[in-house]
Parts: C-alpha cells; structure tokens; sequence
C-alpha cells in the first residue's frame, strides 16, 4: 500500500541549492484570495528538522486561514457575511510565519527602538529574500517579519480564562480536588471584584490609575467610612488584590513580555493584614479541663466529630492537616508515637514549613490510637468537617463564645507552648510556621519535643472514652 501524502514526513518542503522552501497549493476555490495558486516560502535554514518544524508551524496557520476562508464563502452564499481576518487570527498567522523565516515575532513598536537596529536590518533583508520573482514585496511575509501586525486585545476575563487552563496549570499539581475547586473559585471571585469596579479591560490597556482606583475600592472595603457598613479583613483585600496583580504578571511573562511594568506592583495589604488580630480566640485552658476533657458528653457523635478535635488540642494542627491524615503519617508503633505532615503529591500543604513532625502526647495520642487509619469520611472536606463539628459543639455547649470555633484550638495551643516557655524555635516547628530568626538547629530529636509537650499537655481523666469505647465495642 502506497504512502499517502498526508503521511510524507517531508510534504509541502522543496529543497533548492541546498536551502528548504515552503511550497503548497492553494486549494482552487480559495485561489481569488492568492496571486497566484502556489504558496512559496523560504524556511531559511538547511536543515531537514528545523524545516519541517518550520513547514508545521506554517501549514497550521494556512490550514486554520482556508478553514475560515471556506467557511466565509459558505456564508456568503447563504447571504450572509463573515470577517474572516479577526485581530487574533492575523496576529497568530503573523506569529507562524515569522517563525517559519527564522524570527521571533516582535512587534513594530519594540523593532523601532534604536538598540535594534541590528535587528531590523537583518528582517529587512530577509523581507527583500522572499521578494516574487518579479521583485514584488509579498505583503504578509513583510508584516510578519517586520512586526506590522498588531496584538489582538485581550480582555482581563480572557486572560483569566487562559491564566487558569494553562498558565497557572504546574501551580495546581500538588492541589486536590478541592483545593482546585477552592482555588478557582476564588480566582473567579478576584475577576468578579476587578470587572464591577474597573471593568473588563484589555489586559494592555490597564494603566496604573486603573490600579491606583482598584487599591483604593479595597482601602475603603477593609476601613468603610460608615462603621455600620462592616470592613472587609485585610487578608481578604490582600487576596483578591493580590490575584490581579498576579495575573498581570504571569499573563505577559506568558506571551513574552517579561519586562512590561506591573501598574499594581507595590501595592498591598500584608502590613495591616499582619498588624490584624486573630480570627478566631482561644479557648481558654480551664474551659477546656472543665468542659471538654470531662467524660459524659459523647451522645451521639460521629466517631470522626468526637476524635478528631482531640487530635488538635495537643498538636495544634489546623483542622485540614488532621481530617486529610492518611495510616501511613499517623505512626503509633514507633518508639515516640507522632503525626506526619507530609509534603504529598494529591494535596497541597499550606506552605512547606507546614512539612512537620508533631509527637502525639495526651489526649491527642488517646484519639489517635482510636483512629489509627485517620478519618476518610471527611478527606478532602476541611470545610464540611468544621462546619459539623462547629455546629455540634455549639449545640452541646462546648464553645465559650459565639465567636470560638474547631481552629481556636490550635490558637490555645499555640499559646500555651508560649506560657509554658517552650523555645520559639520549637513552637514555629511544631506550629509549621515560618521561622524568621536564623536556622541553628532541626528543633531537636522527636523524645526532645515529646518530653517539653508533655510539660504542658491536659491530663486526661480515666473514664473519659468509657462511653465511647462501649459505644464502639457494643457495634
């Protein structure tokens, strides 16, 4: 069976005084639109690989023009009309065919720089190379070359579009379903904030007024001049700010233009949203000796709501870390008993500081031994498993205030390690926060870290897991 001519590795290339040529029939239909019924281009290069890399690069865009060239003459016939050379189509094709003739596509703006001088002559001449044979200036080959296409406009929406489906992509490895949920969600809200207040802009038309009146909506958002109006938090503004600023960035490093000012750089929250107070207080040492580490309250809790928390109160997790623990990081038979946080390739941790080792001490350790495969019903739930054991401490009482939560634990924690005079080197550890003095040291062997917690952890009365131990045996 013969080789089709779609399946020639060396279809379209001509090879003259041993430099390969660009050469194809326009289809006859499409020939009105052509001087003439051959396309002919210098590749400029005598190799075999780099032309057909160049002859692909070049058959794509002729490929996708004859599509909406066809597709304008059956418009037409149905008495309608189509613009068949959009901003973006000429500005693509440009692109291919200055990489066809050896050249990055630069716009006429940045060829018109005095430092590229050089640069220009040489497209100049390689404009003049490809000439007809009657020394005509093919048109496109010139715009191409010489930048005279302009940059399609692309829209804040568009380029958040593509920051999220290919730009940010390598970002979103590490993250689990629903963190990629979460993530994107957020970054739709950031657009949204953008849109309303500024506007769907082309991403080259946002100057750094734009940004200046964006920076000034979210000042005002986090302190309103009608205190009944509620402020936004700091952080919030930092995110949503923080978002464009990013997209700004990474959209025009992207498409090549590295060096382009960034109309939002310089302009953030973080002081203030560092000078803020916690979210949530903690619950205070004596509530928790009196009202949680007392036996009676199990009821009927799910074994997940009931262990769960405890596994917090002497490690001082957030509440993700603990619900997305997996049998291998809850290590009960080593010789010093301890959670790991692990740096995993299904879910992201917070920062990489959070990659920790936490001795289990206490009730903590209690709990753990009764849930040594972690707690699957909630994997990949932080949100679901906070909102159910808020809602079932608040029913049963076991909150101080309206404004305590599951994640106040790790704030008491926190802050007990601190009243007990527990090395701030250790506490950053255990806590998985950022050190900011010098590294001297790991923060000391796992025994080390499990006899200074056990200088501060809650006793833990003996009939405390009674009721749910026969609960559990009586299944």
């Amino acid at each position: 069976m013969g080789m089709t001519k779609s399946d020639d590795p060396n279809r379209y290339l001509l090879k003259r005084n041993g430099w390969y040529h660009y050469q194809r029939s326009v289809p006859v239909r499409l020939r009105a639109f052509y001087d003439g019924p051959l396309i002919r281009i210098t590749l400029d290069t005598g190799s075999l690989d780099e032309a057909r890399e160049r002859r692909d690069a070049l058959a794509r865009a002729d490929n996708e023009y004859w599509h909406s060239l066809k597709q304008k003459l059956r418009l037409e016939a149905a008495g309608q009309v189509m613009d068949v050379a959009p901003a973006s189509k000429r500005y693509e094709v440009a692109k291919a065919r200055a990489l066809a003739a050896g050249f990055r596509y630069r716009p006429l703006h940045e060829l018109a720089d005095p430092n590229m001088i050089d640069e220009l002559v040489r497209r100049a001449l390689a404009v003049g190379d490809r000439a007809t044979a009657d020394g005509r200036t093919v048109p496109a080959i010139a715009d191409a070359i010489l930048g005279g296409v302009e940059a399609p406009k692309v829209l804040v929406s568009e380029a958040m579009e593509l920051y999220q489906t290919k730009i940010a992509l390598p970002n979103l490895v590490k993250k689990s379903p629903h963190q990629k949920q979460r993530w994107k969600a957020t970054k739709d809200l950031s657009l949204r904030y953008f849109v309303e207040v500024i506007g769907d802009l082309a991403m080259t038309d946002i100057t750094r007024e734009h940004a200046l009146s964006f920076y000034e909506y979210w000042n005002l958002a986090v302190s309103p001049e009608d205190p009944e109006a509620g402020a936004k938090q700091p952080k919030t503004a930092d995110r949503h700010f923080g978002d464009i600023r990013r997209l700004y960035s990474d959209y025009f490093k992207y498409i090549g233009e590295e060096e382009r000012p960034n109309p939002f750089r310089n302009l953030t929250f973080k002081e203030r949203r560092n000078r803020g107070t916690r979210k949530y207080p903690p619950i205070p040492d004596k509530w928790v000796c009196e009202k949680i580490l007392v036996p009676g309250w199990y009821g009927n809790l799910s074994e997940e709501i009931f262990l769960a928390p405890l596994m917090l109160i002497e490690t001082g997790c957030r509440p993700g870390e603990i619900i997305n623990l997996r049998p291998e990081d809850i290590r009960l038979d080593d010789p010093i008993p301890h959670l790991v946080i692990a740096d995993r390739e299904d879910r992201e941790v917070k920062t990489q500081t959070s990659v920790r080792c936490i001795p289990l001490v206490g009730i903590s350790l209690e709990a753990a031994r009764r849930a040594p495969k972690g707690f699957p019903k909630y994997h990949d739930k932080t949100n679901s498993f906070s909102a159910a054991v808020n809602a079932r401490y608040r029913r049963k009482g076991l909150f101080p205030t309206d404004k305590h939560v599951v994640y106040s634990f790790r704030h008491a924690f926190e802050d007990r390690m601190k009243e007990g005079h527990i090395d701030y080197e250790l506490r950053m550890l255990l806590m998985g926060h950022k050190n900011e003095r010098p590294e001297y040291g790991t923060g000391g062997s796992l025994e080390y870290q499990r006899d200074e917690l056990l200088k501060i952890a809650h006793a833990v009365p003996k009939e405390f897991f009674s009721a749910f131990d026969a609960a559990r045996t009586g299944k």
